[in-house]
């Protein structure tokens, strides 16, 4: 772009951009002409699609921002008012807004209330910083048509992010990304959005009771309440409500990582907020080695997410998702759950086994909660990605307060008996094989470096990664039989599977991995492990070099 319409471009969003801190940081851009970061800024504009809005603060159409809030949310009632009404009367339809404790959040929950009021729907903000769950069950709970939670989750401090979800307490999905995508291309400026300055509801904590009257439905009565735990908030918002959902179940009061326990946005202990990253789990650990619980928990910053963490011989490590997955799975199981069990693609294949054993339906869906949430008859759905849906009726998205509950009432069910989550995992694996998994994931700065690896992969197939030939190869982008389509790949070995896509939220190309084992009893678990963790390495390396990574 040339610098003379560079900077007349940045002059035009700097007249209407509505916060000072933005207003300061461009116009310096443009006083000292950095063409680069200009560029940068206003190359294009923040794509909402699926996971709605994702980026990094600052000011520009590339970043996240009260502008690009403000047009999101006019997009959205734009949509939502050409769809009508759920029972086709003259009622203005209700949107529900939730934030969790990241830099501006508060501002753009309040900037989308102004732009819904000023739209004629009504608008009704949760009253402080609460987990997404809280918002997903709000939806439902008070009959609105749509939702909205600001929040960039496990994503770096700097970053911010727009969730919206439809009237059914599911994120939305095709088509109707692109039919409010478009409603926020056609918003011409924000002299043109209404935005009174009042008119919208501040809900008060009769939601936040509600939701966790609903958690009583996921315990079962009765059910043993001991298993002590550790607890990290990961400096997010789930610490209170999480507390509250124990003690009303009767739990032990958890142990909190003090240095992680309160709402903080720059996440100082952390690199990154996730508590799969490296390093993230350290303090809860420490706290564990001082307190000797049953369990470690933590919660993402926007708790929806849950990750446990179990004494393994001296020390303590994290369980990966697909075994927590398969953990509530069998929980629910024994307890005589029905209904369908759904998962991710990218997912261990254990659950379908689980389900075919206990002779429940048993689905596969595309990446995301926006798919397994919408599965008809969903009873439990869970993705590697530490995301479980263990009450669907009170949380059609994933929730990690809940799963906490379960997986701590499954700890409390074992400790009972003498027995561990690991002792139930070793089960697992000697009735079903063991099903061992894994990630390549590569973060990159050049987003090209995904495209080129993507590409590389299609012109040049792998016929075999770690010795194990390929069976069947699918490029998921023109879809399946019961797959829309999608970006990925997904290759079928002899006892192994591999499905490689670029993310959906973070600038990274994932690599999920898993191989399956036969074991013939508990003998043979050590020998089983040590085969699955070589052939893992082994298509890890396989891959990287097919990929070009």
């Amino acid at each position: 772009m040339e610098d003379v319409a560079l900077i007349a471009q940045a002059q035009a969003w700097l007249a209407e951009d509505p916060d000072p801190d933005t207003r300061e940081e461009l116009a310096r851009l443009v006083d000292t002409g950095d063409h680069t970061e200009l560029a940068a800024r206003f190359g294009g504009t923040l794509q909402f699609g699926t996971a709605g809005l994702r980026g990094e603060l600052g000011a520009g159409p590339m970043r996240m921002n009260r502008s690009v809030v403000i047009r999101a949310a006019a997009g959205l009632a734009a949509y939502l008012k050409k769809q009508g009404t759920p029972h086709g009367d003259d009622t203005a339809g209700l949107v529900v807004i939730g934030y969790d404790a990241r830099h501006k959040s508060a501002t753009f929950a309040e900037d989308t209330a102004a732009v819904m009021t000023g739209a004629g729907l009504r608008a009704a903000v949760l009253d402080r910083p609460l987990p997404t769950p809280v918002l997903a069950f709000a939806i439902r709970h008070l009959g609105a048509v749509a939702g909205v939670e600001v929040t960039a989750s496990h994503n770096p401090p700097r970053d911010n992010g727009y969730k919206v979800y439809l009237g059914d307490g599911s994120q939305i999905v095709p088509p109707a990304d692109a039919e409010i995508a478009a409603e926020i291309e056609a918003v011409a400026s924000l002299a043109a959005v209404p935005r009174p300055t009042e008119g919208w509801e501040t809900l008060d904590d009769a939601v936040l009771d509600a939701y966790l009257a609903r958690t009583d439905a996921v315990l079962a009565k009765g059910s043993p309440r001991t298993a002590r735990t550790v607890y990290t908030a990961m400096h997010g918002v789930g610490k209170d409500v999480l507390l509250a959902a124990f003690a009303r179940a009767g739990f032990p009061t958890p142990e909190l990582v003090a240095e992680q326990a309160e709402p903080d946005p720059e996440f100082p202990t952390v690199a990154f907020p996730n508590p799969e990253e490296p390093g993230a789990m350290d303090l809860a650990f420490a706290k564990a080695r001082e307190t000797d619980p049953d369990l470690v928990i933590a919660n993402d910053p926007d708790a929806d997410r849950c990750a446990a963490a179990v004494k393994d011989g001296a020390d303590w490590r994290m369980l990966r998702g697909d075994e927590v997955g398969a953990l509530l799975a069998a929980h629910l199981v024994r307890r005589g759950a029905t209904g369908t069990f759904a998962e991710s693609i990218v997912s261990s294949s254990l659950l379908g086994r689980i389900a075919e054993k206990a002779g429940l339906p048993h689905e596969e869906t595309l990446t995301g909660f926006k798919w397994i949430a919408r599965v008809e008859g969903l009873r439990y759905g869970y993705e590697e990605a530490l995301g479980y849906c263990v009450d669907p009726e009170g949380v059609r998205d994933k929730d990690g307060i809940t799963a906490a509950l379960l997986l701590t009432e499954l700890a409390s069910d074992l400790k009972a008996d003498g027995r561990t989550l690991l002792d139930l995992l070793d089960d697992l694996a000697v009735e079903h094989g063991l099903h061992a998994t894994d990630q390549l994931s590569v973060r990159v700065q050049d987003l090209g470096i995904i495209a080129s690896a993507m590409r590389r992969l299609r012109e040049q197939p792998p016929t075999e990664l770690a010795g194990l030939r390929i069976t069947t190869a699918e490029d998921l982008t023109r879809g399946t039989e019961k797959l829309p389509p999608t970006d990925g790949l997904r290759y079928t070995l002899d006892g192994a599977r591999v499905v490689v896509r670029p993310s959906g939220t973070e600038p990274k190309l994932k690599c999920y991995l898993e191989v399956v084992v036969p074991v013939p009893d508990k003998a043979g678990l050590p020998e089983a492990r040590a085969r699955a963790a070589a052939l893992l390495e082994r298509i890890k390396q396989d891959l990287a070099r097919a990929a070009g990574i």
